[in-house]
């Protein structure tokens, strides 16, 4: 169980091998035993800013991830540690520190945005980490995130006219926190105390003019503004002074100053209590092993040259679950007919009468773990499964009315047979006492319980074999004349003609029988597709709510700046958003 995670500390998930990003498999497997939803909290900023402490401190340790105690980025790549959430025990909490920005020893830059994008993709809370105040020196810092659109695609073939809609961005991104570590300023404005987040929310606003100097210094804030409506921001003291920085992680909170441990707590406190489960479109949260399968998309795709695309890699991961909820629904099916049919049953019926509430309950199952079925491939391969396992069952309970008929008529039948063996009926008026018994016999056998689909077919076999003796008996019968034997024989032949009509009628009864249940199986699935398509429907819909929510604050905001060339881009994505209908299930069933 999630809950009973156990790692000691964390691991590399994503290594940095000479400039080339590489999933870790040892991480990717311990991301796979997680089945809980995970809250996923990633923090990134400059090398030797403090990361990594803050991130211990979410784990609840002092220790973990790496802070190191020079000059040197210490963290490559990205490091995971998975820890049971403190304040939701249905929950996951998994935190991921990554390699300091602007590292010079790296020398490619290119690298730095893959990590502060992957972070991004990764989390459900960003916290971006840096020095001192918010200053344009704060902001030009930041200049990855004015590169996000540049490397991360919302969709794998976007409009022209949705390349700036940065509505397409919110659906994923993260929440964002900036921590703000050794800030010295008082938070004031005109004299008067301002919170860190009126602080944060200050330092965003925007220039008039469009010149290059006011686009140049426009562009970061715009960006944070447009792809993380939801915003937060803390500061931090300096936590000790001169060596005693070099060994946070040995120094107890009475070590270190009052309101660097307050603020760190407070810090805490937020990210636990206000973190969300990753979550993908549609409302799907991530568990581990979803979060594996990103992981794995994003890293391919950019180790391959490509751009990280959000909606391939819940189109990737969607398949993977769908083919896994086919299995989970087939694997029930087949337990809960195991169960519940005792074969061989009294009627093909019966039988079908269970395989439609099986199926049923299976189709459910199927329902509650896949997502993002494009033209229902995978329901149409769950319909053809099903059909199948029904054909399966039904041959079963064929064969097991036949194997049950076959030892019920030897039993039943053994004693004639002896007689026979010993010349009981080999006399005059032989063939009518042997008839008699015969009769007698299989009235005793049709009053025999759950023979099953096939007592008719396996009585009619069993006599067919047993012809000869019944003849050679009425030949040798002295007290019949030879006309009396001749009205006998065509009797027998009118028995057998009589018995094969009837057995053409069942075998068309049957046919129309399967028939019906192949029809009622479609409706089933089809039903059960249109009330998951409403649910996903209405997720949409509440979706657009709150980015149109998100959106009309910021714009809002932007009146009260008096900037309004972007209030006017801003009303053009929300009127694109508003214009945006939940799309249409066209059923494909084929099956």
């Amino acid at each position: 169980m999630a809950s009973d995670i156990d790692m000691p500390g964390p691991v590399c998930l994503i290594k940095n091998v000479k400039g080339q990003l590489i999933a870790n498999q040892e991480a990717l497997s311990i991301l796979s035993a997680i089945q809980k939803p995970v809250v996923v909290v990633a923090i990134v900023g400059l090398y030797r800013t403090g990361k990594s402490y803050l991130m211990n401190k979410l784990a609840g340790k002092n220790t973990g991830f790496s802070l190191g105690s020079t000059v040197q980025s210490h963290t490559k790549g990205i490091w995971m540690w998975c820890v049971p959430h403190s304040q939701k025990t249905d929950h996951t909490l998994v935190l991921l520190d990554t390699e300091g920005l602007g590292d010079v020893e790296k020398g490619d830059p290119e690298n730095d945005c893959w990590i502060f994008a992957l972070a991004i993709l990764l989390s459900s809370t960003f916290v971006y980490n840096s020095m001192g105040a918010i200053n344009q020196q704060a902001l030009d810092q930041l200049h990855y995130v004015t590169e996000l659109t540049d490397r991360i695609q919302t969709r794998s073939s976007p409009d022209d006219d949705d390349l700036e809609n940065s509505a397409e961005f919110v659906s994923f991104f993260p929440d964002f926190v900036w921590t703000l570590r050794d800030f010295s300023l008082e938070l004031k404005v005109n004299g008067e105390p301002i919170s860190a987040d009126e602080y944060l929310q200050n330092s965003l606003r925007l220039l008039q003019g469009i010149s290059q100097k006011e686009k140049q210094f426009n562009m970061p804030r715009l960006c944070i503004r447009k792809f993380f409506p939801k915003k937060k921001c803390f500061v931090f003291e300096r936590p000790a002074h001169g060596k005693q920085l070099n060994q946070l992680e040995s120094l107890q909170d009475q070590d270190l100053d009052p309101s660097f441990v307050e603020q760190v707590a407070q810090f805490c406190s937020y990210v636990f209590s206000c973190s969300e489960v990753k979550t993908l479109s549609g409302g799907l949260k991530v568990n581990g092993p979803r979060l594996k399968s990103l992981v794995t998309t994003y890293v391919n795709t950019i180790s391959s040259g490509g751009l990280p695309c959000m909606e391939n890699a819940v189109l990737a991961l969607s398949k993977i679950e769908n083919s896994s909820a086919v299995q989970k629904a087939i694997t029930y099916y087949e337990q809960q007919m195991s169960q519940r049919v005792q074969l061989p049953t009294e009627t093909l019926q019966e039988l079908l009468d269970l395989h439609r509430t099986c199926e049923r309950e299976a189709i459910k199952i199927f329902m509650d773990n896949s997502f993002k079925d494009i033209d229902q491939v995978f329901q149409s391969e769950l319909g053809t499964k099903l059909e199948t396992k029904r054909e399966e069952f039904c041959k079963k309970n064929v064969q097991a009315s036949l194997d049950h008929c076959s030892a019920l008529l030897q039993e039943i039948f053994s004693a004639l047979e002896e007689d026979v063996k010993q010349g009981v009926y080999s006399k005059p008026g032989g063939y009518s006492l042997f008839i008699q018994k015969r009769e007698k016999l299989k009235k005793k056998y049709y009053e025999e319980p759950r023979k099953g689909v096939q007592a008719e077919e396996a009585l009619k076999t069993f006599l067919q074999s047993k012809e000869d003796v019944a003849d050679a008996i009425l030949q040798t019968d002295q007290t019949l004349t030879e006309k009396e034997k001749q009205i006998e024989v065509e009797r027998v032949k009118a028995e057998a003609a009589e018995a094969a009509s009837k057995q053409l009628a069942e075998m068309q009864e049957k046919n129309n029988q399967l028939a019906k249940e192949k029809e009622k199986s479609y409706q089933e699935h089809v039903e059960q597709l249109t009330e998951k398509t409403k649910q996903e429907q209405a997720q949409e819909l509440e979706e657009q709510a709150r980015i149109f929510k998100l959106k009309f604050e910021e714009q809002v905001q932007l009146l009260t700046e008096g900037y309004q060339k972007e209030i006017k881009k801003m009303q053009d994505e929300m009127i694109c958003l508003q214009n945006r209908k939940p799309k249409r299930k066209w059923y494909k069933l084929k099956f």
